[in-house]
């Protein structure tokens, strides 16, 4: 069984290092539109499995915030 990853939102600072390593699971949300000011979106998996474990765990390690784990 594939483990599901978790963005924590009231961690997230905004950055999208997550969306740019592993866009395949991970997206900005929260604002209209594309046009947007830093801290308004927040990160989500919106296709925990889009990715292989690997790839997830690179943008977990990435992340300033430490808000991305793995649901127990």
């Amino acid at each position: 069984m594939a483990r599901i990853p978790v963005v924590d939102q009231e961690s997230c600072i905004s950055c999208e290092v997550c969306t740019h390593i592993c866009p395949e699971v991970f997206r900005m949300t929260g604002g209209e539109g594309h046009e947007h000011t830093h801290g308004e979106h927040k990160s989500e998996v919106y296709n925990p499995t889009g990715a292989p474990e690997a790839i997830i765990e690179q943008a977990m390690d990435a992340c300033p915030a430490a808000c991305i784990y793995w649901q127990d």
